[in-house]
């Protein structure tokens, strides 16, 4: 990633270069990131082909305009932190479900980011409602966020993974927002390779709600929240009052990936769901 394309990425999500790799400019980057790029999986049901190639991600990104999900926005952007002097190594994660369940293996891809102070963070810009400032690694105490009260602890043989299908790791984490557990982190660095199989899965099993759905996110300036799920749109300011309206037109909705999302689309994607053969 060269210099070209690093102020190509700062000017998407608004950011100014920072002079050294510090943890006050991760957290305005990480920020930054949440408010000018969305979570969506529109690829899916726009029949694009999804590929874990840096360049391939930062196209997506930089020249395209557009989000992703977890492995897309998070390798994207961790491509960035790198280029700008952190360390950064990319972790496997599983989601939990419905029931405490986990999902597949390599279901999640976060973010593991040393700064130059030596102080370690978990950064993670793929997870849509999530924390909006990166969480301190090795911190198990409370930490307070726009998004929620964030703990990241070891995890426990007998927490809910066992029924999700299989026990804790030596050194896995769970992180959880509210009390509530979001998703499990193996601490073995893996490489954007590795999530090729979790990637292909969500984008064309029946199981996954990336299949079945469409959504498209980001945080708003004023720390809340604008969601568009088919039609409908969700927005919620930053005190927590909420406003749904569902869109009539097909123009209604492209109007809405313009001008909340800055996405550019010629149609107005629909579900495929491959099982019931859409």
């Amino acid at each position: 990633m060269d210099s070209s394309r690093v102020d190509a990425y700062l000017r998407r999500i608004g950011a100014e270069r920072p002079q050294r790799p510090t943890g006050r400019a991760l957290g305005e980057l990480h920020l930054r990131q949440l408010r000018a790029v969305p979570f969506e999986n529109l690829s899916i049901h726009l029949g694009e082909e999804i590929v874990l190639e840096e360049e391939r991600l930062l196209d997506k990104v930089i020249d395209r305009g557009r989000g992703g999900f977890c492995y897309e926005l998070n390798g994207a952007f961790g491509a960035l932190l790198a280029a700008l002097g952190y360390e950064v190594e990319l972790l496997a994660g599983r989601v939990y479900g419905d029931e405490g369940r986990l999902g597949i293996p390599y279901d999640h891809l976060a973010l593991r980011v040393r700064t130059v102070e030596g102080d370690t963070w978990l950064a993670d810009v793929g997870f849509g409602a999530h924390s909006h400032y990166p969480l301190r690694y090795t911190e198990r105490g409370e930490q307070t966020d726009p998004g929620g009260v964030f703990r990241v602890v070891e995890a426990r043989p007998d927490a809910a993974g066992v029924r999700g299908g299989g026990s804790a790791g030596a050194g896995d984490l769970d992180v959880l927002l509210d009390g509530r557990p979001q998703y499990r982190l193996e601490t073995r660095p893996r490489v954007l390779g590795d999530f090729a199989a979790g990637a292909w899965w969500h984008s064309t099993s029946p199981l996954s709600h990336f299949t079945q759905s469409l959504v498209c996110s980001r945080v708003t300036e004023d720390g809340g929240r604008v969601t568009l799920s088919g039609r409908v749109l969700k927005t919620t300011d930053g005190d927590g009052k909420r406003e749904i309206r569902e869109l009539g037109t097909d123009e209604e909705v492209l109007t809405v990936y313009r001008e909340r999302f800055g996405i550019e689309l010629g149609r107005v994607p629909t579900v495929r769901n491959r099982n019931l053969g859409q």
